[in-house]
């Protein structure tokens, strides 16, 4: 009899570590999913009855079979998250792009090197 006891215990500390795994992180509660695997890890029975007793998200309509739908945070469940902007230049195009920002910035740094090794003169002229 014991070994059926440890054997239902160990099945249902490996349902709970493979639905907390599985579960994103919104969808669960009270602790980060990394605590709860702790939990379940080193207490099987206790933790993986609190993880489905307290610890996890239920659907609003009861159980459902359908895998639930993953989201990025910080944007409603509606709204498409945001595309990452596409850097249309070719490869040719990005390196004239860069050399020109070098030589701005080379000369940038010859024109304050000159201001400062001068004293300005104030009326627009230079001496000689």
């Amino acid at each position: 009899m014991g070994y059926v006891i440890s054997l239902l215990v160990l099945v249902l500390m490996v349902f709970a570590l493979v639905d907390i795994i599985r579960r994103d992180d919104s969808q669960v509660r009270y602790m980060p999913k990394f605590v709860w695997l702790l939990l379940v890890i080193l207490l099987p029975f206790v933790g993986s009855v609190l993880w489905f007793g307290i610890g996890r998200e239920y659907p609003e309509g009861g159980i459902s079979l359908q895998r639930p739908a993953r989201r990025q945070a910080g944007y409603p469940p509606h709204a498409p998250a945001p595309a990452a902007p596409a850097d249309t230049r070719t490869t040719e195009q990005q390196l004239a792009d860069l050399e020109r920002e070098i030589e701005e910035e080379r000369l940038r740094a010859e024109i304050a090197k000159r201001r400062n090794g001068r004293p300005s003169t104030g009326s627009g002229t230079q001496e000689e």
